[in-house]
Order: structure tokens, then C-alpha cells, then sequence
């Protein structure tokens, strides 16, 4: 049967990337993000995992307002790199799991989430920018990915509650799974910033240093909350938060926190957090 060994909450900003693509892990002011990474890898280079469950949301690039799914679900074995208007990232395609992504699509339709599947479409930075950090290639991907979209964009947006019982669901789907598997979830997004209005380049490092400690001790206050409250704590972008809610979602009462790591350099919070499951 299939495991979950543990979850990844992350942000995903692009410049992100941009900073790995450049080889600027050295430099004073991304060190620090870089740094902050490095027990992450080193995780995941020990315990091996097959496959991250990878909760995102697209930013209107394999999906647009004409037709934004709530929840999508990847099941092609590969995934091309999005052109976000600089020409795809200079890194692999995405390789998928399709065994595991049908049998969650049925699992989920089961459990009455009507989730959009989708094959053969490129993915944007809300992936592959974190997965960089804490996977690299070398020269290809370590393992397999299945992708799971969440609209935070087109309203109405599913409630973070909603997200949270999507979580659960996903856990329920990989845990009845035949194959041998070991599973990561991560979910992407965040933390607080805004990048437009009256209120552009806000940032809440202290709403930022609750929610870490929240989606770790009470992820259940965090459900109660709604799109509102995040956004005002935490800027338009903010609502992103909702995806760390469903990778929390998928992991046990008993997981813990073992790394956190907090960085506020400019427009956006970075962060990243690990959880671990119990042996």
C-alpha cells in the first residue's frame, strides 16, 4: 500500500527560480532563502520518496478565465514547462504518475469532489519553482509528481475549509492505493504579498509567523477563516495560504514540524516548513 511519509508547505515565487537558474546561492541576498532549503533536500535525498502529491494553483497560464477549473487534477505521465513569457525554465518536463493520479480521480469523484481532470499540459512556476529548490534535477527529476490545481484566481474560490476536506480526501485516495508507494505532499503558495492595488507590495511578517504556527499546531483555526480574512492579513496573494491547508489536509494528527525557515526580502514572504510522519 501506498505512504504518506510526510508534507512540504512552500512559497513559490518565480524569482525563486530565476535566483537558481542564475546560481545565485552564494550571493548575500539569497543565501539566506537557499540556506533555508538545504534540510529540506537533505530529507528528501534520505527517505527517497516516489512520488509528491503537489498542491498549486495556477497563475492563468494552463488555464484562463474563459474556462478556471476549482480543482484539477494532472494524470499524464509528463508535464511540459510553461512559457510564462521568457521562454520555458531551463529544466526538464515534469514526469507524472498516471497509475496514482486515476486512482485519486476515481477516489475523489467517489467522495463526491467533482474535480476537472486534465492531460498534456504545461505547468508554471507554482511547481516547478519550489521543486528546484528542495528536488533538483540532476540532470533529470528525482521521482514523480502528481499535480493538483486550486483555484484562487476566478470567483468564487472554494473555501479554505473546502481545501482542508480536499486534503483529507487526497490522503484517503493515496493510503488505499495497491502499489508500494512512498507519497509527499506539498502544497505551494504564498505567504503574505500583494502585487497590485492600493496596497501593493504588502507585506504581515507577523500574520506570516502565526499562520507557520498554525497550519503546525491548529490547522483547524485556519479553516474557520474565510478568502477575506487571508487576504487582509495577508495581501490578495495571500489567499494562496489555502494550498498549504490542503497539503496539511493530507497528513496525520500526529505529524510534526522538524524545519521552518522564514525570509522576507522584498515584495513576497518566502517560506518553507516540513513535516514529518510518524515511522
Amino acid at each position: 500500500m501506498a505512504t504518506i511519509i510526510g508534507g512540504i508547505g512552500t512559497s513559490h515565487v518565480p524569482t525563486i527560480a530565476m535566483a537558481y537558474d542564475r546560481k545565485k546561492q552564494g550571493d548575500p541576498d539569497w543565501a539566506p532563502l537557499f540556506k533555508g532549503y538545504e534540510p529540506v533536500t537533505k530529507w528528501l535525498a534520505e527517505r527517497k520518496p516516489d512520488v509528491l502529491v503537489f498542491f498549486y494553483n495556477d497563475h492563468a497560464t494552463t488555464f484562463f478565465f474563459d474556462h478556471y477549473p476549482t480543482f484539477a487534477l494532472g494524470v499524464s505521465a509528463e508535464y511540459p514547462i510553461a512559457d510564462e513569457g521568457l521562454g520555458p525554465r531551463p529544466v526538464p518536463p515534469l514526469k507524472g504518475h498516471p497509475a496514482l493520479a486515476r486512482h485519486m480521480a476515481e477516489s475523489l469523484v467517489n467522495e463526491e469532489f467533482d474535480i476537472s481532470v486534465f492531460q498534456d499540459l504545461p505547468l508554471d512556476h507554482g511547481c516547478h519553482s519550489p521543486l528546484t529548490m528542495f528536488w533538483p534535477p540532476a540532470p533529470d527529476w528525482p521521482g514523480k509528481i502528481v499535480p493538483v490545481e486550486i483555484n484562487v484566481l476566478q470567483h468564487p474560490l472554494p473555501t479554505p475549509l473546502r481545501c482542508y476536506k480536499l486534503g483529507q480526501a487526497v490522503r484517503r485516495a493515496v493510503l488505499s492505493y495497491p502499489e508500494d508507494l512512498k507519497v509527499v505532499v506539498v502544497g505551494t503558495g504564498g505567504l503574505s504579498h500583494q502585487l497590485n492595488g492600493e496596497r501593493a507590495g504588502f507585506n504581515n511578517e507577523e500574520w506570516d509567523l502565526k499562520f507557520l504556527e498554525l497550519i503546525d499546531s491548529d490547522p483547524g483555526a485556519l479553516t474557520k477563516m474565510t478568502h477575506a480574512d487571508y487576504i487582509r492579513l495577508g495581501g490578495t496573494e495571500g489567499a494562496e495560504e489555502v494550498m498549504w491547508l490542503a497539503m496539511r489536509g493530507a497528513l496525520s494528527e500526529k505529524t510534526r514540524k522538524v524545519h521552518q525557515n522564514y525570509y522576507l526580502p522584498m515584495t513576497a514572504a518566502m517560506a518553507v516548513a516540513l513535516f514529518e510522519e510518524p515511522a
